[in-house]
């Protein structure tokens, strides 16, 4: 709960921050309303769409009403999906003024102990440092393979977690081993001629946990005909520390990105995370009022681009024979590589040029799966919701594939399919990974 002093601070740092020209974009049309995930799943709360949100953050900059719980917590019921930014016909850029809110409130509150402990503990202990990202999947590791997991589920000790934890503690994926997370190359070659020379954001926890897409990422890189280096001196992307209210250290991370890439001299940066291409892309609004790294971090976002762009670009699917067995399989957007990196033409090609699949759209492909980062963990209430809907138009492709290109949106798709006890007739699998195995086969 915050105090008086503290709604005051806030209050006069909405006045200095926010973006008062675009909080004056909006111009209350409703055209996001249909496209907001927690205004449909609220029950049609008006203050819980973009529009309502806006209007909020508005009046608090107005002096009309008060940074109160309420207000953070509107705010902290948001996906950040961004889905509401292609429909808006005034170009309105909500992300930019949710971070920016969130970012007011988080630093002008006292949280409690234990919340400052954990924070600083994930977003300034873990995420920003490799070594200790993979030492903590390590010891997943070790709790995967030692027989604990099977320990801990047949003893029922996953009970005591709430229901979406422990389906989500089964769906992880079987981590590396440590030996293996530290002989990460820093360069690999082109299978025959080069088209490309292209630098690889290999990411925190696509690097560690999903380190067999990373692999699969470059072969596929390789197979087009890319040179690739993945510089050893990148890190966190800075997106949870962003949507988090940690924009400081998200900054920091930015700059330290910038600098390993520009010493690549690559023609792309190519990334595999859509929640990662998404925070990356916005390294110019991020860093805008910094002299010294504003136009770095102009020519850094130009050169993002995911990885179905790249294949596509350079013909993959057309020079590559792509078969796989007789399947019918759906696509689920990841949010931020939809709505940002505005991506969504290119898997969907290359899915359908897989030859011996049967490639059925989903309905509301484009709207959040409900993983958003950690909003799962922290608003699993309304994350459940909203994966059961999602669930729902997954069923009904009747597809025995789902794929999708965020790690979040992998997860929660799994998440999805164990509690709808469809394990054994439908899978989740990366876009990645998919298409490697369509060139295997």
């Amino acid at each position: 709960m915050t105090t008086t002093k503290e709604r005051k601070q806030i209050q006069q740092e909405f006045k200095d921050r926010m973006d008062q020209d675009e909080l004056l974009n909006c111009m209350r049309c409703g055209f996001c309303l249909p496209s907001c995930p927690t205004y449909i799943e609220s029950g049609f709360k008006e203050s819980h769409s973009p529009r309502g949100r806006i209007a909020l953050m508005k009046a608090v900059v107005d002096g009309v009403i008060e940074p109160d719980e309420d207000v953070e917590r509107t705010l902290d019921l948001c996906l950040g999906c961004r889905a509401c930014e292609p429909v808006c016909p005034s170009g309105v850029n909500y992300g930019h003024l949710l971070e920016e809110a969130r970012d007011i409130i988080n630093q002008n509150k006292k949280h409690s102990l234990p919340v400052r402990v954990l924070r600083k503990t994930v977003f300034e202990g873990l995420f920003p440092h490799p070594g200790r990202m993979r030492m903590v999947t390590h010891l997943l590791g070790i709790y995967q393979r030692s027989g604990m997991q099977k320990a801990a589920h047949a003893t029922g000790v996953m009970k005591l977690f709430p229901e979406s934890m422990a389906v989500m503690e089964r769906v992880l994926p079987k981590v590396p081993r440590l030996k293996d997370m530290k002989k990460r190359p820093t360069s690999l070659s082109s299978i025959g001629e080069v088209k490309k020379k292209v630098a690889f954001f290999s990411g925190c926890l696509m690097d560690t946990m999903f380190m067999e897409t990373n692999n699969a990422t470059t072969k596929l890189l390789q197979l087009a005909g890319c040179d690739i280096v993945i510089p050893d001196q990148q890190t966190c992307c800075g997106a949870l520390h962003g949507h988090s209210g940690e924009k400081d250290t998200a900054k920091e991370l930015a700059k330290r990105n910038i600098e390993a890439f520009e010493e690549a001299g690559a023609d792309y940066i190519i990334t595999n995370a859509g929640g990662c291409g998404a925070f990356l892309v916005d390294y110019d609004h991020l860093l805008k009022d910094d002299p010294e790294w504003k136009e770095r971090a102009v020519q850094f976002k130009h050169k993002i681009k995911d990885i179905s762009s790249i294949l596509v670009e350079l013909e993959f699917h057309k020079k590559v024979k792509l078969r796989t067995g007789a399947e019918r399989i759906t696509y689920q957007d990841s949010c931020h590589l939809r709505n940002v990196q505005r991506t969504f033409v290119e898997p969907r090609l290359l899915l359908q040029s897989v030859e011996g699949a049967e490639y059925t759209e989903m309905k509301q492909a484009d709207h959040c799966c409900g993983s958003a980062g950690i909003y799962n963990i922290v608003e699993s209430e309304m994350s459940m919701k909203i994966l059961d809907h999602k669930m729902e138009h997954a069923v009904a492709t009747r597809a025995v594939t789902i794929v999708t290109a965020n790690p979040g949106c992998l997860l929660q798709m799994k998440l999805g399919i164990e509690r709808e006890g469809l394990s054994e007739r439908i899978r989740a699998v990366h876009i990645v990974d998919y298409l490697l195995e369509a060139v295997e086969e």
